[in-house]
């Protein structure tokens, strides 16, 4: 059986928007995804609400990637998905375009020393919508984040060509729901699934 870490935040938990509860088994991505790939995978979901990638997050040790990362990580991994880097640029926290990459750099380092084997997917958050500052979050992002928020998909891809990683852009095949400007839609879950379980076949030999 072949093990699949998906690490992530509020997007890989499955927070539904506008509600902020979490989707079934049948609606999230990763259990899709789990469905998708058969009895011969094993999905470990690893997602989290308001976890950031590289800032030390008020909220805890569980909120702050990097120290919690190798919580998750072992060598039986075959491959690592790392989700995560939105709630980076909240307005707060407020990192330059170089501390995002040095943060996801710092988080392939990690998996990379601990799961040696592991084929790494590095997922670029999708761009937040302008409506975020009107919504639910707004007191979290402002236009300054939501202008970052578009710079993820290029600085996610080439640092996973430098590390030889790979690498799923969300920006390609979905949107944010316009019900608060972060989150995904049940149709945008069953999307990146499919979208995703395609590119494993193709690029990993699932």
């Amino acid at each position: 059986m072949k093990k699949i870490l998906c690490f992530g935040d509020s997007n890989t938990w499955g927070y539904i928007p506008n509600l902020g509860t979490r989707y079934d088994e049948n609606t999230r991505w990763t259990s899709i995804l789990q469905n998708l790939l058969g009895k011969n995978y094993e999905i470990v979901e690893a997602g989290c609400c308001n976890r950031t990638c590289f800032i030390d997050n008020p909220d805890g040790l569980e909120q702050t990637g990097y120290k919690v990362l190798p919580k998750y990580l072992d060598n039986t991994f075959d491959i690592v998905i790392l989700a995560l880097g939105i709630n980076d640029i909240q307005k707060f926290f407020n990192p330059s375009l170089t501390d995002i990459k040095k943060g996801i750099e710092n988080l392939i380092s990690i998996t990379k020393s601990i799961c040696p084997r592991a084929k790494i997917i590095v997922i670029s958050p999708a761009s937040l919508s302008s409506c975020v500052k009107t919504q639910y979050f707004k007191r979290q992002f402002d236009d300054i984040a939501i202008e970052k928020s578009t710079h993820f998909s290029k600085i996610y891809e080439k640092t996973a060509e430098e590390n030889n990683c790979l690498f799923f852009n969300w920006d390609k095949i979905v949107e944010v729901s316009q019900l608060d400007g972060l989150h995904f839609s049940k149709e945008s879950h069953y999307k990146i699934a499919h979208e995703l379980y395609d590119f494993c076949l193709a690029r990993i030999n699932c």
